[in-house]
């Protein structure tokens, strides 16, 4: 699903086009600049380092010829449906 814009509009949020999200369904919405303001995410210190670290681990893995072909899993993810 893309993202919902929406304008303030007399203190209401107004969406600037048509969802097609059920009646009644809760969003959640969160201001862009705070978004922005925190990294662009709500990971605190320990989950962001812990992300940090398995990016690194990844990229040595990536380094050290340890990869797996794209194609290969998705192939092997559309014999599982």
């Amino acid at each position: 699903m893309q993202p919902l814009k929406a304008h303030v509009q007399n203190g209401r949020l107004v969406l600037d086009e048509p969802t097609e999200l059920p009646e009644g369904e809760v969003v959640e919405l969160v201001p862009v600049d705070e978004v922005l303001a925190n990294g662009g995410d709500y990971l605190d210190d320990e989950e962001r380092a812990a992300l940090h670290a398995e990016l690194e681990a990844s990229l040595a893995e990536a380094k050290a010829g340890k990869l797996i072909d794209a194609d290969e899993v998705l192939a092997e993810l559309r014999t599982m449906r």
